[in-house]
């Protein structure tokens, strides 16, 4: 027990001894570092006191250095603005100098235009003294005077001006029939071949009638089963051994005549055979269509057409227009209108499928609204044929206008074709109404005594009268009546019109 009391003692003691030799060194400890403290600061007064000292020498000098700079400047300033001082005094002597001559030449003009004006004066009186002495000696007014010599000038100028215009279109006229009768005779006898103007058959011979009763089937099956299939209207009547069929769409016309053909030919009609037969009979249709197609474009000499415009062309084989088969037609104007560019020095190619196309929208137009011309221009264009080629099918009717010369030539060559003689021909119906629509036209205007539509409704001749109408306004309404014709009628080939102004003096001797 004693020992561990001496042992708790002196580790009491020895702690507190060590406590006092810590501080005592901890004392020591900082006045070291409050020493190299003191030493530091000093040391970094130093140094910021001499670099102090050379910023503030260096300022010196700056300063220095630019005050000098300022003090060239402005010098240089100031002989800059007396250089300028200077020439601002030249230029107002110059100015001075100027004005006074100014003034100088308005004071001269000034007295020029009261001399002016006095003379002005004078002449002025003396223009009255002088056209008062002229009205008195003509015994009529200055207007009087100048009314009447304006109507003489008026009806000179005007008799001249008729004489001049029917002298150059006279001529104009007589160049252009010579040299359009020169290129469609070389057209004409380069191309000369028999045309035959094909009609669409609807009229099916039988071998006897008692086939109609076979046609006709138990209870009108056989005939219905026909029409049902071909959507052709089938007519048996009192016509002996024949039977029509009526369809406004002349393919579907030729396939139900195939059809029927065959059908009397084996002689076994019934509605699944009838069903058969009207199939096969389509195929060949259009097998034949498709060759009529390709065999024209060779003719025309227009190769790499779209099929489907091939197609189209092919149907053209079955329409009509006037009793003219409209593929024959379609390659005969290709022929014409390729011999007329070669002439012209028109692109050949263009002139030739802008002709062979341009009635391309009959084929289709009992299906399609709008003019066949619009409808076969857009065709065309749908299977990729150029911009010229679609304006010239477009322009041939005039339902858009001709852009090119190529476009022009194919409704020139489309006239051609269709105006020769025995290529058309029209009912008596429709020419008398043509007729009547012609002189309907000619009476429509002011001034016209009588019309008469002449050589087939080639020839409008218009009797006018004459104190309405002088020669001038003869040959302005010669123009408007030809141009109302065009835009309202339709006619094959073209129309002449001739006014015709006749001025008698009559008088009788007692």
């Amino acid at each position: 027990m004693t020992w561990i009391i001496t042992l708790i003692i002196g580790l009491l003691l020895g702690l507190a001894g060590g406590a006092v030799a810590g501080y005592f060194y901890l004392q020591y400890r900082s006045r070291l570092l409050v020493d190299s403290a003191e030493q530091r600061v000093e040391r970094i007064l130093a140094e910021a006191e001499t670099a102090a000292k050379e910023t503030m020498v260096q300022a010196r000098d700056e300063a220095h250095k630019l005050r000098n700079q300022a003090e060239q400047e402005f010098k240089q300033r100031q002989r800059e603005l007396r250089q300028e001082e200077d020439r601002l005094q030249r230029r107002r002597a110059s100015l001075d100098d100027r004005f006074e001559q100014v003034d100088k030449r308005e004071r001269q003009l000034n007295q020029r235009q009261s001399a002016l004006d006095k003379r002005t004066g004078q002449l002025q009186k003396l223009e009255e003294e002088r056209v008062a002495e002229l009205e008195r000696i003509a015994n009529m007014s200055q207007d009087e005077a100048k009314e009447l010599l304006l109507s003489r000038v008026e009806q000179d100028a005007r008799q001249e001006m008729a004489r001049v215009i029917r002298e150059v279109e006279a001529e104009a006229r007589e160049e252009g029939e010579r040299r359009a009768r020169e290129i469609v005779t070389m057209a004409v006898q380069r191309i000369a071949s028999d045309q035959v103007a094909e009609v669409a058959v609807s009229t099916v011979p039988l071998p006897s009638d008692d086939m109609k009763g076979r046609i006709i089937g138990r209870q009108g099956r056989n005939i219905r089963a026909l029409e049902n299939a071909t959507g052709v209207d089938l007519v048996v009547d009192d016509t002996p051994e024949a039977v029509l069929l009526s369809c406004f769409d002349p393919v579907r016309r030729e396939v139900a005549r195939v059809a029927l053909s065959k059908l009397i030919l084996d002689g076994r009609i019934h509605p699944a055979r009838i069903e058969k037969v009207v199939e096969k009979s389509r195929e060949e249709v259009q097998q034949i269509i498709r060759e009529a197609g390709e065999q024209a474009a060779i003719d025309a000499g227009v190769p790499g057409l779209h099929p489907e415009l091939i197609k189209l062309l092919g149907r053209l084989k079955f329409r009509t227009s006037y009793g003219q088969n409209q593929l024959a037609h379609a390659v005969e104007t290709a022929h014409i209108a390729a011999i007329l560019a070669s002439e012209l020095g028109a692109n050949v190619q263009v002139a030739k499928a802008g002709a062979l196309l341009h009635d391309l929208g009959k084929a289709v137009d009992h299906e399609v609204e709008g003019p066949h011309a619009i409808i076969g221009a857009d065709i065309a264009r749908r299977y990729g044929m150029p911009p010229a080629v679609v304006n010239c099918i477009a322009a041939h009717h005039h339902e858009s206008e001709s852009e090119s010369l190529e476009a022009i030539i194919v409704e020139a060559a489309d006239a051609i074709s269709g105006a020769r003689p025995g290529a058309r021909r029209e009912s008596l119906e429709t020419y008398v109404k043509r007729i009547k629509a012609l002189e309907e036209v000619a009476n429509s205007f002011s001034g016209v005594a009588e019309s008469y539509a002449i050589q087939a409704g080639r020839e409008l001749r218009i009797i006018v009268k004459p104190e309405q109408i002088d020669d001038l306004a003869a040959i302005q309404l010669s123009k408007e009546v030809a141009k109302t014709v065009e835009d309202n009628l339709q006619y094959p080939g073209q129309i002449k019109v001739t006014v015709i102004r006749e001025t008698r003096a009559v008088d009788f001797a007692k």
